[in-house]
């Protein structure tokens, strides 16, 4: 088991891979419930069931990828050649979720949830395998924690292109159509993401390798094992409301700025902001890890997370520049929480292969991704609700109760799941030292099973 220090290119390449998934993924969270609602046609209601019924599909896809990746043996590794054999995949189906086709409206619903399921089907093939990725680079607990910093701030690079030139280029392609032009901005978005896959596989390497007399159980046994580990499953709850926040927010700020701060005019600058801000925070996680410990660093962000969406709620929309701070603390805090829960999953594999002998690595991050896209979903689909029970109406001035619904889901919704992941995050045992405790039993192990007969 490696525990060296990895080089800055090599984590700036394996990083590269999740710019590539925020240049769609972002625009699935700040624009896709928009584009739905104000662009393709569909009501606010049947969008949010849309996003919801669509993830249930994940519920199956997701531990199938996850062990299909464990299982997967290549001179290149398990994970990396699913970088470069799904990224074509991915980036055609980005185009056809956001192209609006000329028919009626009852088969234009029936196409949303096609190319929806398809798209999040894509993301499961390339996504499962990078993140198990970052868990086999390196077996170091801080090397990781390192690693899932950089990769979030090249994430939050990402997405600061996706929200500073989204629009822009919906109205540069579009010239008026905004179908037109959602549908070529986005082939420009996916473009570069399957670049970035392609730097991302040929930057990297797989270190922890499987023990050579590894016992090849049906996918079913690994799942068992997986959820007989008690740290896992906390993560896994921890993912779940932090993804209701992010999707939650995500979605809503479109209409938080355009209907209660009445500034449309001000949508790329206030998305782009809270981009940057995370990307700050990608960045401070790495180097507050090593000197006050990740799990400390998880709680004070928790509680930050709460307080400063709970702040948005008290806010007039007048108060132009309290409103930058507050949602560009918000999201300094949730991105330095990201990254160090994804390292916490590789940790937790490594605590479930300690307890049962069985390396899941791939299986725990396809298992986490699925309690991230029912989060993602959940709060999705409550948006979608919310702004149906309160009377939104697309492109209209919008009434005083859709306003204060608009406000109430970017603010105290999320403010409420993030004191939830404060109080789970005492529940969660792997610190530092135990964590310590588990590798240096785990490296005699290994060392043993790959000694000669």
């Amino acid at each position: 088991m490696t525990t060296a220090r990895l080089s800055f290119r090599e984590k700036i390449g394996y990083g590269l891979g999740d710019t590539a998934s925020n240049l769609v993924f972002q625009v699935m969270v700040n624009y896709m419930m928009i584009f739905y609602t104000d662009v393709f046609g569909l009501p606010a209601a049947a969008a949010g069931t849309l996003m919801l019924v669509v993830r249930i599909f994940d519920a199956f896809t997701d531990p199938v990828m996850g062990g299909i990746a464990d299982r997967t043996r290549t001179r290149w590794g398990r994970y990396r050649p699913y970088l470069v054999l799904t990224t074509i995949p991915y980036g055609v189906l980005a185009v056809v979720a956001f192209t609006t086709p000329d028919m009626a409206d009852s088969y234009k619903l029936f196409y949303a949830y096609i190319t929806y399921a398809l798209l999040t089907l894509a993301y499961t093939a390339v996504n499962i395998p990078y993140s198990a990725l970052g868990g086999v680079i390196t077996a170091d607990t801080t090397e990781r924690a390192s690693i899932q910093s950089v990769r979030f701030a090249c994430a939050m690079l990402g997405g600061v292109i996706v929200t500073a030139f989204m629009m822009e280029l919906v109205d540069v392609f579009g010239d008026g159509n905004d179908a037109r032009g959602f549908q070529l901005a986005m082939a420009f978005f996916a473009v570069l993401a399957m670049g970035c896959f392609i730097v991302c596989f040929l930057t990297t390497k797989e270190r922890v390798t499987a023990a050579k007399n590894e016992a090849r159980t049906a996918v079913t046994a690994d799942l068992i094992a997986l959820f007989n580990n008690d740290q896992f499953a906390k993560i896994a709850i921890i993912a779940v409301f932090l993804l209701i926040v992010v999707s939650m927010r995500g979605a809503v700020t479109p209409y938080y700025v355009e209907y209660f701060l009445g500034r449309r005019d001000l949508m790329s600058v206030y998305i782009t902001t809270g981009m940057l801000t995370a990307f700050a925070g990608a960045v401070f996680t790495g180097f507050a890890c090593r000197f006050i410990g990740k799990l400390t660093v998880f709680k004070w962000a928790a509680m930050g997370l709460a307080l400063s969406h709970a702040a948005l709620y008290f806010i007039a929309e007048r108060q132009l520049a309290l409103s930058f701070f507050c949602f560009a603390l918000a999201n300094f805090m949730q991105m330095i929480l990201v990254p160090i829960m994804f390292s916490m999953v590789a940790d937790c594999a490594d605590y479930g292969e300690y307890k049962t002998g069985k390396n899941t690595m791939g299986l725990a991050f396809s298992t986490h991704l699925l309690a991230i896209k029912l989060g993602f979903a959940l709060g999705a689909a409550m948006v979608g609700w919310i702004l149906g029970a309160v009377g939104y109406i697309a492109n209209q001035v919008q009434s005083s109760s859709a306003i204060e619904g608009i406000v109430l889901t970017f603010s105290l919704i999320p403010a409420i799941c993030g004191l939830l992941v404060f109080a789970c995050s005492f529940a969660y045992r792997l610190d530092n030292s135990r964590l310590a405790e588990i590798h240096a039993n785990l490296r005699r192990t290994r060392a043993q099973a790959h000694a000669p007969a």
